[in-house]
């Protein structure tokens, strides 16, 4: 069981700006690729970004040019920077591993986000 602390959500208008954190334990940490997943009510979750262990990042095609993920290694944190929301970016988020499912620790609690119109 790692333990997954997200923060950061919240209600924003559209165009607004959120950044999520998530902090774990840090050699776990260290030593994972870590990615941001979002689950909208009556969808299933999605990975919407992963950043490797050094500096190599993949988006979804919903988020890219929009959400920025980064990592400070010395914080254990992994950090998703988020621009110019849109409604349809309603959901809940999480972090996790940036690994298939079958290798992906248990989930979080999450941080929601809500972005009005």
């Amino acid at each position: 069981q790692v333990p997954l602390v997200e923060s950061g959500g919240g209600l924003v208008q559209a165009g607004g700006s959120l950044r999520l954190s998530c902090r774990t334990p840090g050699t776990i940490f260290r030593a994972n690729a870590m990615g941001w997943y979002r689950q909208a009510p009556g969808k299933q979750r999605e990975l919407v970004a992963g950043i490797s262990t050094g500096v190599i990042t993949n988006y979804a095609d919903s988020v890219k040019g929009r959400f920025t993920i980064s990592r400070d290694n010395a914080k254990n944190t992994v950090y998703l920077q988020m621009d110019s929301l849109k409604p349809e970016d309603t959901a809940s988020y999480y972090c996790n591993r940036w690994a298939s499912v079958g290798s992906l620790w248990s989930w979080g609690q999450g941080t929601q986000v809500t972005v009005s119109s």
